[in-house]
C-alpha cells in the first residue's frame, strides 16, 4: 500500500517507473516505511493480494473523515444531512481488460459514489462493470432517516424513491419529460428568484402510480445563465421552493469530486490488468484522498487538496514535521553590506 500511495502522489506511469523512482531514493525508503519494492513484487501483490483489504481500510477512513467534517456548514441552509449520488465511467481497452464489459468494442468500469456534502467526503463507493446502470447500485446505499439524497434523472426508479420515503428520508431529483403526472394543487412562488411553479402532483400512469401512490412535489426553476428551465421532483413539502432548487444545484459537488480524483490520482490508467489490480488501485486512491481531507481539516489548512498533494510530492523524502510541509517558510531578506547588496549581479549597467 505504501508503494501504491507513493505512485498516486508522484503520478507514476508504470510499475517500472515506480521501481526506478524508489531505487533513486533507496537510502530514504525507511522514512516512508518501505524496505524494498521491486517491480515483480508489486505485480504479484496487485494480482494476488485481495483488494477488499484496501476497500475496508478506505471505508474505515470514510467514517473517520466524516466525523472530522461533522461540524462543517453546508452551502444550503438546512439542518439535515445532505448527500449527492452519481456514477462516473472510466474507459478501458477491451483487449487488455476483457473482463470490463461495456460495449462490443469498448471496455469500462464504473465508480458509483455518494458524497456527504459536509466536506464533500465519500460516504459510499462501489466499483462495477461499465454496463451496470447507475440506479442498479442505489439499493446498496444505506438510507439515513431525515437525510436528503440529491440525484439526477438516471436515479428515477419509483421503487427506490418510495423506499427512501418509507424511511422518512427525502430525495431531490429532476423530473423526466416522459413521466406522466396530474396537478393536485399549486402554490404561489417568487418569480424574482427564478422560480416558475411549485405544485403538488400525482403520477398518472398506472405502472408508476402503483410504485409510488403518494403525492410528490414539482418545482420549476428558470436558469437564465444557461437559458434553460429545470423541473425538480421531491417528496419534501416543508422546505421553500428556492431551497429545493439550491439543493439540486449542490449536486454539482459530486461532479467536481470525480473530476478531482481523475485529474490528481491514477484512476484512468492502471498498473495491472486484473480486476483485483484495478480495484486495488482505485481503493488506495480513495485512501490518499481521505488522508488529505483529514490533514486539511485537522490542521485547519486553507490550501486546496491539489496544493496539499503537490506539497507532499515535493517533500515526500524530507525528514521534517508533517505540518511544516504545508505551512510556508518565511523567506530571508537579502542582506545589504557595506558596498551594497551581497548578492552578485549577473549584469552591471
Amino acid at each position: 500500500m505504501a508503494c501504491m500511495i507513493f505512485a498516486h502522489i508522484r503520478q507514476e506511469d508504470s510499475l517500472r517507473d515506480i521501481d526506478i523512482a524508489l531505487n533513486a531514493h533507496a537510502k530514504k525508503l525507511y522514512h516512508i516505511g518501505i524496505r524494498q519494492c521491486p517491480r515483480s513484487t508489486l505485480a504479484d501483490a496487485n494480482n494476488r493480494r485481495d483488494h477488499r483489504i484496501y476497500e475496508e481500510f478506505a471505508k474505515l477512513l470514510m467514517r473517520r473523515t466524516r466525523r472530522e467534517y461533522a461540524g462543517t456548514p453546508l452551502a444550503v441552509d438546512v439542518d439535515n444531512a445532505v448527500y449527492a449520488l452519481d456514477a462516473s465511467t472510466v474507459d478501458l481497452t477491451l483487449s487488455v481488460f476483457p473482463w470490463a464489459k461495456f460495449r462490443k468494442t469498448k471496455g469500462a468500469i464504473k465508480l458509483h459514489a455518494m458524497i456527504d456534502l459536509r466536506g464533500n467526503i465519500p460516504a459510499f463507493l462501489t466499483i462495477t462493470d461499465g454496463k451496470v446502470h447507475d440506479v442498479k447500485a442505489a439499493p446498496q446505499i444505506p438510507i439515513e432517516p431525515e437525510g436528503i439524497y440529491v440525484v439526477d434523472r438516471a436515479y428515477i426508479d419509483f421503487d427506490w424513491l418510495r423506499s427512501i420515503d418509507e424511511i422518512c428520508a427525502f430525495f431531490v431529483t429532476r423530473l423526466k419529460k416522459s413521466i406522466k403526472w396530474t396537478r393536485v394543487v399549486s402554490h404561489p412562488v417568487d418569480k424574482s428568484l427564478g422560480l416558475r411553479s411549485d405544485q403538488e402532483i400525482l403520477l398518472s400512469s398506472k405502472k408508476s402510480r402503483a410504485k409510488y401512490p403518494k403525492r410528490l412535489r414539482r418545482v420549476s426553476f428558470r436558469d437564465e445563465s444557461q437559458n434553460r428551465t429545470l423541473v425538480f421532483l421531491t417528496n419534501n413539502f416543508d422546505f421553500p421552493a428556492e431551497t429545493i432548487a439550491a439543493l439540486y444545484k449542490s449536486r454539482w459537488e459530486i461532479e467536481l469530486f470525480f473530476k478531482w480524483i481523475k485529474q490528481n490520482l491514477r484512476v484512468k490508467s492502471f498498473y495491472g490488468t486484473s480486476p483485483n489490480a484495478v480495484k486495488t488501485q482505485i481503493w488506495i486512491a480513495m485512501v490518499v484522498y481521505l488522508i488529505l481531507a483529514i490533514i486539511k481539516e485537522r490542521y485547519l489548512l486553507q490550501n486546496s487538496l491539489s496544493q496539499l498533494l503537490h506539497f507532499l510530492e515535493i517533500n515526500l523524502f524530507e525528514k521534517k514535521a508533517l505540518i511544516s510541509i504545508f505551512r510556508p517558510n518565511p523567506r530571508q531578506e537579502i542582506r545589504k553590506g557595506e558596498y551594497g547588496y551581497m548578492q552578485l549581479k549577473l549584469f552591471d549597467y
